[in-house]
């Protein structure tokens, strides 16, 4: 096996892990912000989440992980759509924010 051939394969199966662990956090997303919607009350929209951001970050102990961030919507009554996150250092989820609701229901009732 040439130097050509293994380093395409190397990258080949870097590629692949790559794409079974962005599932693996994707489906941590989702699981969060479904659990933090049921909390809430409120309704989780196309039950899935969409990347925002991807990039390197270290972890509480200094090493590097892969941080995501991503973002979903929900609905407080069926009629209105609101905007929340989920950020994931690795596989932890480190924010999630579905406060956006609150401040609208806040400013329509002072």
């Amino acid at each position: 096996m040439s130097i050509a051939e293994l380093s395409a394969l190397s990258l080949l199966g870097l590629l692949a892990w790559f794409w079974f662990d962005s599932l693996k956090a994707r489906e941590t997303g989702i699981a969060a912000a479904r659990n933090a919607c049921e909390r809430e009350g409120v309704q989780l929209l196309d039950e899935t989440v969409a990347g925002r951001s991807l990039r390197l970050a270290r972890d509480e102990d200094g090493r590097m992980a892969i941080r995501r961030a991503y973002d979903f919507e929900y609905s407080g009554s069926g009629f209105d759509r609101y905007r929340g996150s989920v950020v994931l250092l690795g596989r932890e989820v480190t924010m999630l924010d579905i406060t956006e609701h609150r401040s609208t229901v806040r400013q329509l009732f002072p």
